[in-house]
């Protein structure tokens, strides 16, 4: 069994629209940065788990995909795992990775994730977005939303009839946000801080699919998807490939430490049908206790914004702030770069972008790379412990997978 387990190389390709481009082209291209990046060779490699959610339905490419996309690149003979686990797929590699290492069977490890989402064909993308639900609960949920928005005054604000045209969580995320406003007074101009602090973030960061800097005006005034949730709000459509290259405290001896990042803590939890959407305090308690750490220690993360409110209902759940401050405390300036707790200096979902099987593993090259202190310009001063949190899918009234992972610069 080992005890300390490092990320010693990390990988990512820019994140957007690749329509010339196959799941393997992407894959090709993380693979070969993230080598690179480890100064390993392919044949250090022991075992690998390959994250993707959706090939299989855009080009029936349902069963081995790792199999399929590392081969084509030489690297193959070794074990290759599958993983789908919705939104929450390339973090579930990583822990898969992590877990592997620990149980003592390999000293390096490639967890690696690559999707395509963009597709001209919308209805083909809101399938693949549905997919990560109870889809028959889903299509009951779709209907009665649809139903209720019938039945209000078309000029009430906040239900516009514009329901179509967008992933179903959206929806799933306008009404919690409606919810919170309603109860701690949260407001739209609130969400719209956290969003354009995403816009503002990810203009400093090559690697994101939207590198245009946006005013909290501008994100108010942009089109409305769902109120309170306007597009500039909402993690965008798009393709990219993440990976990271784990290794025991055996290998990092005779490798050398010199980029190297620990992992403190790699925890995966799963929702409940039933009961209250707890998976957040479940999770993050577990991954704080495996640290010997609490949320006050954590100087930067990047948390699942698929929606800014999103981002504000994870500053509460992760013990960032109270319960109900999550929209004063962002508006506080507190998870900007140079605030209290930095959150998604990448950009996050919303701006840096979302393509399902790599979004957790960009997470994870965001953070490698803070506590590298190889940020640029938006390099957190003095980063030395960073938190992932991505979550998967739908289950009842809250996520259907969690991982959290934390992460310290190695000393």
């Amino acid at each position: 069994m080992s005890d300390n387990i490092y990320i010693i190389g990390v990988g990512m390709i820019k994140f957007g629209k690749y329509l010339d481009k196959s799941v393997k082209d992407l894959t090709g291209e993380a693979l070969r940065d993230v080598v690179r990046d480890a100064d390993v060779s392919m044949d250090d490699i022991e075992a690998a788990w390959f994250s993707n959610s959706q090939w299989g339905m855009y080009a029936f490419q349902h069963c081995i995909r790792g199999q399929v996309a590392l081969s084509a690149h030489g690297l193959d003979r070794i074990s290759i795992v599958n993983v789908e686990n919705a939104c929450a797929s390339a973090s579930t590699a990583l822990h898969s990775a992590w877990t592997a290492i620990k149980a003592g069977l390999y000293d390096c490890t490639l967890a690696i994730g690559v999707e395509k989402l963009f597709n001209e064909d919308r209805k083909m993308v809101m399938k693949g977005f549905m997919a990560g639900t109870d889809v028959e609960e889903t299509t009951r949920l779709i209907e009665k939303i649809k139903n209720e928005q019938k039945q209000k005054a078309p000029a009430e604000k906040g239900d516009t009839g514009k329901s179509g045209g967008h992933s179903v969580f959206m929806d799933f995320y306008a009404r919690g946000a409606r919810l919170h406003m309603e109860q701690y007074g949260t407001t739209q101009h609130q969400l719209a801080v956290i969003a354009a602090k995403a816009h503002n973030n990810s203009a400093l960061n090559p690697l994101a699919q939207y590198t245009f800097p946006m005013t909290v005006e501008q994100v108010i005034a942009d089109r409305e998807v769902a109120f309170p949730l306007t597009r500039a709000m909402c993690a965008p459509i798009g393709d990219g490939a993440a990976a990271a290259i784990l290794c025991s405290e055996r290998y990092l001896k005779k490798h050398g430490r010199n980029r190297a990042v620990k992992i403190l803590a790699s925890v995966m939890k799963s929702g409940t049908r039933s009961g209250p959407p707890d998976v957040y305090q479940r999770a993050s308690k577990a991954a704080y206790e495996a640290a010997g750490l609490g949320p006050q220690d954590i100087d930067v993360a990047e948390v699942h914004d698929a929606t800014a409110f999103g981002e504000l209902y994870q500053y509460e759940k992760l013990g960032f702030c109270p319960e109900g401050e999550g929209g004063p405390f962002a508006e506080s300036g507190a998870t900007l770069i140079g605030g209290k707790i930095p959150v998604n200096t990448s950009g996050g979902l919303i701006s840096r972008g979302h393509p399902i099987g790599a979004s957790g593993l960009a997470m994870t090259h965001e953070l490698t790379t803070q506590l590298r202190g190889e940020g640029g310009k938006r390099q957190v001063e003095n980063a030395r412990i960073a938190l992932a949190e991505n979550g998967g899918g739908t289950l009842g009234v809250g996520e259907a997978s969690m991982a959290i992972h934390i992460f310290e610069k190695a000393r």
